[in-house]
Order: structure tokens, then sequence, then C-alpha cells
């Protein structure tokens, strides 16, 4: 399951007519990382350039723990092995791994709650299908009965934390269960640069990774950081927007079937893989925006949301507190309509 991505676009103007900080105290950084780019702006009256900073925290995020197109990283490590990786020895997994249990520990908690609507052991599946780590499709056509043998490989109940003695570790129960955090990973870095920021005294910043938003304070207009969410369609500038919202001190993600697929046989084959049935999803959904005060929670359920289609997405995410989403879909006509959870407008007004 990989979470993809609307590609907002910062929209500065102000929500609020406030007197606003200088606009020069704001900084605007930039740069690469999990295979896409990452951007940051922020309030520091002390002009501090955070970049090497942020750069150093997004590299070890991905070479040493979560990327999985990295060939040393803990989860290459955990999936290229036949049954348990250390986590740590005489210490908590939390200190020697953190991000990598953060992750582990959202999907943990969103697979849970999702019914594995939501399931990080769909990796061999999502290698299968043409979107994996090893960048090629073997899927050239749908063999029902490769995708059987891949589904014994998937559940989040395969693998297991567990600690012998003072060493922790990750277990599976087969060689072939692999993770994939790819649907949360980049929702993560983006909350991990907000809280390296907070933890400077940052008060007042935006961070986005790929689409992907968290917002604090104001933005240099001294109004709430607006958002655009992209039209759903593989034809749309970046610059297409089906609205405009307000983060006030939230956080956006957004999952959509339009920009990573490839077409067999006249036929397009989305990354959204469904783990209960080992296919990719098709709906009428078209993108999935779910707003959440951290970006992590945000990225896993708009996923989620995409395999679950429209009527059952909004029933999940307005059973979750704090919890917000809109829904784009396309009707029997071929036109973009727009579902929403009840608690959204107050939430995101930009009024």
């Amino acid at each position: 399951m990989r979470g993809l991505l609307c590609l907002p676009l910062l929209i500065l103007f102000a929500c609020e007519t406030i007197t606003p900080p200088t606009a020069t105290a704001y900084l605007d950084l930039s740069g690469e990382t999990m295979g896409t780019y990452y951007r940051v702006k922020y309030l520091d009256s002390g002009q501090g350039n955070l970049k090497p900073a942020i750069d150093s925290l997004l590299l070890h995020l991905n070479t040493v723990e979560v990327s999985t197109y990295e060939p040393n990283s803990l989860i290459t490590r955990f999936n290229r092995a036949t049954e348990q990786v250390i986590l740590s020895i005489d210490g908590p997994a939390a200190t020697a791994y953190p991000h990598f249990v953060a992750c582990y520990d959202n999907a943990a908690t969103v697979t849970a709650a999702t019914d594995g609507t939501f399931d990080p052991t769909i990796m061999p599946l999502v290698n299968y299908w043409g979107f994996g780590y090893d960048g090629r499709r073997q899927a050239d056509a749908a063999d029902s009965t490769v995708v059987d043998s891949l589904m014994r490989f998937v559940g989040f109940a395969k693998v297991r934390r567990t600690a012998a003695g003072d060493t922790v570790l990750l277990r599976k129960a087969l060689p072939g269960v692999q993770l994939d955090f790819s649907a949360n990973a980049k929702g993560y870095g983006v909350d991990a640069v907000g809280r390296l920021l907070e933890a400077r005294g940052i008060d007042n910043y935006l961070v986005e990774i790929g689409g992907e938003d968290r917002a604090r304070g104001k933005n240099d207009r001294g109004g709430w950081w607006t958002i655009g969410v992209n039209t759903p369609s593989e034809t749309a500038s970046v610059r297409d927007f089906e609205r405009v919202v307000a983060l006030r001190n939230y956080s956006i993600a957004t999952s959509g079937n339009y920009r990573n697929f490839y077409e067999k046989d006249g036929q397009k084959v989305s990354h959204i893989i469904n783990p209960k049935t080992g296919y990719p999803e098709r709906r009428n959904l078209l993108s999935a925006s779910v707003f959440a005060p951290d970006c992590m929670t945000a990225d896993a359920y708009a996923t989620a949301c995409m395999v679950l289609g429209t009527e059952r997405a909004l029933a999940l995410i307005e059973s979750l507190p704090g919890v917000e989403a809109l829904l784009i879909y396309g009707d029997a006509a071929g036109d973009f309509q727009q579902a929403e959870t009840s608690g959204l407008a107050a939430l995101v007004s930009v009024e």
C-alpha cells in the first residue's frame, strides 16, 4: 500500500487579520527525501538554518530504518530474514530504532481499526503488481494462482514483537512475510520534522513531504496555513485545486489512484492494493484527503479510505475522534463529486 499524493501547494493568503510577524523572519527550505521532495517553511527570529538537521533526520529515517529501497535498512533486513531480526539488546526497541517502532505501532493501530483494510504486510503483493522496491512489474497478466500464493504472507498477525531476555526481536511467522511502511512513513517523516522544529522553540511552521502536510501556528502573512487539494486527474496540473482548506494546527494526507498507475490491456492498474483480495482496488473513489492532529495517522487512514470506497470510508472516519476526511469521487456522468465527514467544514474553513 502506498500513500500517493495529491501534491497540495502552499497558498499563502491570510485567513485572519492579525498583526503578522516579519515575513523575512520566515525561512523556506527544500530538498529530496523518500523518493520525492520536502519543503519546510518556518518562523525563526534567529534565522537559524535547520536544513542540515532536517536532512540528517530524514536520511537516518530512510537509510537506517524504514525504506524498503535501502539495502541495509532495518525493514529491508527484516524482509530478507527467514525468521527474525534483533531490534535492540539491553534496552527498549524504541531507543534503538525509534522511527521504525513508531511506524510499526501506528500500523498495528490502524490495521486493527480497519479490520485489516490497512495492512503493512502487503509488500509481496506490492512487488508482484509492480509498485515495490524491485523496480519491475512482474504481473504482465493477472495470475490468480500467484496472487493466492502471495496472500498467505499477508496479515499483520504474522509479525510479532517479542522479548527474549534483554533482547527485543521482531519475528515473522513465515519466511516470505514482509513489511511496507510506505503508507505511513511519509506522514511520520512530516511529524518527525515538525517535532524537530518544536524542540528548537519554533511554533509557526509548515512541513510538507510529497504532498503530506503538518501545520502549526501562522504563516508569513499572519493567517492560518492553507493547502490546495488537487483535482484527481492524471491530466490536471499540480495547481488545479478542487478545494482550498485551512490547517489550524492540523495535518493532511491524501491518497489517490490517479498518478501512480499503469495500463494493461486497456485497464488501469493502480498502486492501491486491497489486502483482503490481493488485487489493485478499482472504485470510483479518486482521492481521499484525511485530516488529523498528526500526519502519520492521516497518511495511514487515507490509504485505508481508498480501499474501502466512499461510503465505508466516510463511516470509518466518522467513528474516529479528531479525524475528518474529504473524498473526491467520479459519478456516473464522469464528473467529480465531493463527500466529506460532518466535522470537516468547521475544521478547515478558510473564512
